[in-house]
C-alpha cells in the first residue's frame, strides 16, 4: 500500500489506480494503473452494467380484491408501463396506458377499486412530465383522466366505499418530497421562504372530466402517510409541522374527518399520539404505517428508532383511535416488523426483516381486562431477498379475504419476478403458509453476473450479527482474492439481496469484477429486534465497527481472502463508517466513501434533517458537543493513512458536500492519497445514470 509521503508523481495518479494497486485485482488493471483507468477494466464494468439492463424491471404488482386480475408495472429503457392480465393467464396480458401513452412515458402507482372493476394509476404521458391520476375501467377497457395537477403526487388509495381516491400531493412542487432528492439552490433569505407542504388530496372516482383536487388536510401539516377509515368518512395520518423533510422524526399521529361532498372546508385534525410526550419505550422514537382497524376503534402502526423516512422498522403498536396509551404488540421480538395490514377483526398481517430475510406472519390481537396483547403465528412465507421496490406501501398486495398475497421479489442472483403466496389456511394462527412460488417468468433466461450468495452469522460482544457474502464470479477456491466490505446506509436499515446495480456502489458488480463482497448488518441495523437497532445510540462508529471487523475475521477464517487486500466502502451512513473506520484501524488498504460525514458537529448545522440526530445522540450538538466529537472521523484524522476516493452530489441536503470537502482537505494536507469527485445537480441518491456509472468505474477499477 502507498505510504503517507508519496512522491508527487504517484500522488497525481487517479485514486482508481491507487485502489487497484492496493487491492491487487486479479485483472490486467493493476499492470496498467500507472496510465490511469484501464480501458479493458472499464469495458468490464460496462459489460456488467449492460447485463443488469437485459432484464425487465418490475416495480409493483397489485392483485384485484376479488383475485380475478393481476396488474403490474414493468419497466425498461423506454419507461414504465402497466400490464393487466386475468389471474393464472399472464400470457393474456394487455397494456394499460393513458391517452397518447407510449415509449418515454412513466406509468405507475397502482390502486385497485374495492369492487375490482377499476384500476387507478399515475401517468406523465402527454403532460410534460407532470403526473396525473387516471382510471382504467375493467368493463370495456376505457381509460379516463381524473385530475388536472401541478405538483408532486404519489400513493393513490381508494376510499373503502370506492367513491373517492386520495393521494399525497405537494401543490406547485419544485422537487419530489423528502431528503433524498436534490436540494433547491440556496438563495435569498434562508429559512423564511415558503415551505413545500405535502397534503392529502382527493378526487371523485366517477369524474367525467379532469378535476382540480380537494385538499383534505391543513396547509400547516406535512403528511407522510395516510390511511382511510373503514367507513370512508375519516383519515388517519402521520404528519409534522413544515419543513417536511426535516420533521418526520418528530411526526405525530392524527385523525381527521374527510371533506364532505360540496364543501372544501377542512375539518380540524385530532392528535391521537405524540411520541415526544408519550411515556415508555416509544418516547422520542418514530412512527409510521398507520392502519385503521376494521371496526374503526383502533389504529395500528410501526414504532421504533428509524433513521430515514420510508425505511421503516420497529415494533407493532396499537392505540385507540380516540387517543390514549399505546400498546406494544411485539415486545422483545428478535426481528424487525416493517409493514402491516389488517386481515380482519383482531388479526394483523405483518412483514418483518429477520436475519437478512423477509417474512410475513399473522398476528392475533387479544383484548381483555383492560390489557391488549398479541400472539404471532407461523410465517406464511420467508424470502431471502428484497420484497417490493423499497416503498413499504407497495411491498405486498392481497385479495380482500387475504387468502392470496403477491409481491415482486429479487436477489443478487435472481432477476425480479412476481411471486404468489397461498394463505387460504391462514385462519389457524398455527398454520404455516405454502411459501412463495414464482408467478411470472418475465426475466426467464436472464443470468446474474455475481457469484454465489452466502448468508453468514457471527457473534460479537453478546450480539448475534448477520451479513451477506458475495463470492467472486467464477470463484476458484485454489486462488486468493481481495475483499470489499460494503456498509449499508441508515444506520437503521438492513442489507437484503436485490437484483441489479443497486446504486452507485454495486455489490453485485464488485462480485462480477472478481471481489469477495461482505455486506454486514451490524448493531444499529434492522433484523435482530429493536434492542439491536438501538444498540449504537450515542456510540456511532464503535460497536458497529467492532461487529464489522468480527465479520471480516469470519470471512478470513472460511474463505481464501488475502488479509492484505481488504477494502471498505459505503454510502451515507456507510460513507461515514468508511471515513471513521480508516481512523480506527489499518486493516483496510483502500476506501471509497460515498456521501459521507466527516464531522458530526459541523454536520448538525449544515444538513437539512437535523431532527434525526436527537434520538441517536441524546441531545443537540449545542447541549452535548462531546458526544458528537467522539464519533467524528475528523477528530482522529491524523490516524488515517488509507488511500481514499470520496464522491458526493453538489445538492445533497442529507449529507452535504462540505462534509466531503472537509475530509478531503484533511487527507490532502496529511499527504494521504485522496480524490474528491463532486457530481452536479445530484442529491443524496444519484439519479443521472452516467454519474452512477462513473462512480462505479472509479470505485471498482
Amino acid at each position: 500500500m502507498p505510504s503517507n509521503h508519496l512522491p508527487g508523481a504517484l500522488r497525481a495518479v487517479s485514486i482508481a489506480a491507487v485502489v487497484s494497486i492496493a487491492l491487487a485485482l486479479p485483472t490486467d488493471s493493476a499492470a496498467q494503473a500507472g496510465a490511469g483507468m484501464a480501458p479493458a477494466a472499464q469495458a468490464r464494468v460496462q459489460q456488467v452494467l449492460d447485463n443488469f439492463s437485459k432484464g425487465r424491471w418490475i416495480g409493483q404488482v397489485a392483485i384485484s380484491p376479488d383475485g380475478a386480475r393481476l396488474a403490474w408495472v414493468e419497466g425498461g429503457r423506454g419507461g414504465e408501463h402497466i400490464q393487466v392480465a386475468p389471474w393464472g393467464q399472464l400470457d393474456a396480458e394487455q397494456t394499460i396506458t393513458a391517452e397518447g401513452g407510449g415509449d418515454g412515458c412513466d406509468e405507475n402507482s397502482l390502486a385497485w377499486a374495492p369492487d375490482s372493476h377499476a384500476l387507478a394509476f399515475l401517468s406523465d404521458c402527454g403532460s410534460d412530465g407532470q403526473d396525473n391520476l387516471y382510471l382504467w375501467h375493467a368493463d370495456g377497457g376505457s381509460v379516463q383522466q381524473l385530475t388536472r395537477l401541478q405538483g408532486y403526487v404519489h400513493a393513490p388509495a381508494f376510499a373503502p366505499d370506492g367513491t373517492r381516491i386520495a393521494f399525497l400531493f405537494v401543490p406547485g412542487a419544485t422537487r419530489p418530497a423528502g431528503a433524498l432528492a436534490a436540494q433547491d439552490p440556496s438563495e435569498g433569505v434562508i429559512g423564511e421562504g415558503k415551505a413545500e407542504v405535502q397534503r392529502v388530496a382527493m378526487v371523485h372516482a366517477d369524474g367525467s372530466a379532469p378535476q382540480d383536487p380537494i385538499l383534505a388536510t391543513p396547509a400547516d401539516l406535512h403528511v407522510y402517510e395516510f390511511n382511510w377509515a373503514p367507513d370512508s368518512k375519516a383519515l388517519a395520518y402521520i404528519a409534522a409541522d413544515p419543513p417536511g423533510e426535516n420533521n418526520w422524526w418528530v411526526a405525530r399521529l392524527y385523525t381527521q374527518a374527510a371533506p364532505e361532498d360540496g364543501t372544501a372546508e377542512i375539518a380540524k385534525p385530532k392528535m391521537v399520539l405524540d411520541p415526544a410526550s408519550v411515556r415508555g419505550p416509544l418516547h422520542g422514537l418514530q412512527i409510521a404505517v398507520p392502519r385503521w382497524s376494521p371496526d374503526g376503534t383502533q389504529i395500528a402502526f410501526i414504532g421504533g428508532l428509524m433513521s430515514d423516512q420510508g425505511v421503516t422498522g420497529g415494533d407493532v403498536w396499537i392505540v385507540s383511535s380516540r387517543g390514549g396509551t399505546p400498546h406494544d404488540l411485539t415486545p422483545n421480538r428478535p426481528s424487525t416488523p416493517s409493514w402491516i395490514t389488517w386481515a380482519g377483526e383482531g388479526r394483523l398481517d405483518v412483514t418483518e426483516v429477520a436475519g437478512g430475510e423477509v417474512r410475513l406472519f399473522p398476528l392475533d390481537v387479544k383484548e381483555g381486562h383492560g390489557e391488549i396483547s398479541a400472539v404471532a403465528g407461523r410465517p406464511l412465507f420467508t424470502f431471502a431477498g428484497r420484497v417490493g421496490d423499497g416503498r413499504m406501501e407497495r411491498s405486498l398486495s392481497a385479495t380482500r379475504d387475504r387468502s392470496r398475497f403477491v409481491f415482486v421479489g429479487s436477489s443478487f442472483e435472481r432477476a425480479p419476478e412476481m411471486y404468489a403466496v397461498n394463505a387460504s389456511g391462514r385462519r389457524d394462527a398455527g398454520a404455516a403458509g405454502g411459501g412463495a412460488v414464482p408467478l411470472s417468468h418475465i426475466n426467464q433466461g436472464v443470468q446474474g453476473v455475481a457469484g454465489e450468495t452466502v448468508s453468514l452469522a457471527w457473534t460479537n460482544q453478546g450480539f448475534h450479527v448477520q451479513g451477506w457474502l458475495l463470492l467472486p464470479a467464477d470463484y476458484d477456491a485454489a486462488k486468493r482474492y481481495p475483499l470489499i466490505v460494503e456498509v449499508h446506509g441508515g444506520p437503521a436499515s438492513a442489507v437484503l439481496p436485490s437484483w441489479g446495480a443497486g446504486g452507485s456502489l454495486s455489490p453485485a458488480a464488485f462480485s462480477a469484477l472478481g471481489y469477495f463482497v461482505l455486506l454486514p448488518n451490524p448493531r444499529g441495523s434492522f433484523g435482530q429486534g429493536e434492542a439491536f437497532t438501538q444498540a449504537n445510540r450515542k456510540d456511532f462508529g464503535y460497536g458497529d465497527l467492532r461487529d464489522i471487523l468480527a465479520g471480516v475475521d469470519t470471512v478470513l477464517a472460511k474463505y481464501p481472502v488475502d488479509p492484505g487486500r481488504v477494502g471498505i466502502t459505503g454510502w451515507s451512513y456507510g460513507g461515514y463508517m468508511t471515513m471513521f473506520a480508516v481512523t480506527q484501524t489499518q486493516r483496510f488498504k483502500a476506501a471509497v466513501a460515498g456521501a459521507g460525514i466527516a464531522d458530526w458537529q459541523s454536520y448538525y448545522g449544515e444538513n437539512s434533517i437535523d431532527q434525526w440526530m436527537i434520538p441517536y445522540f441524546g441531545a443537540s450538538v449545542y447541549d452535548d458537543p462531546q458526544v458528537y466529537a467522539r464519533s467524528s472521523p475528523i477528530t482522529f484524522i491524523k490516524r488515517a493513512h488509507t488511500p481514499m476516493l470520496i464522491v458526493v452530489g453538489d445538492r445533497d441536503g442529507e449529507c452535504p458536500a462540505p462534509q466531503s470537502f472537509e475530509y478531503w482537505h484533511a487527507l490532502r494536507d496529511l499527504h494521504v492519497p485522496v480524490q474528491l469527485v463532486v457530481y452536479p445537480n445530484e442529491g443524496h441518491g444519484f439519479v443521472n445514470p452516467q454519474h452512477r456509472v462513473d462512480v462505479l468505474e472509479r470505485a471498482a477499477i
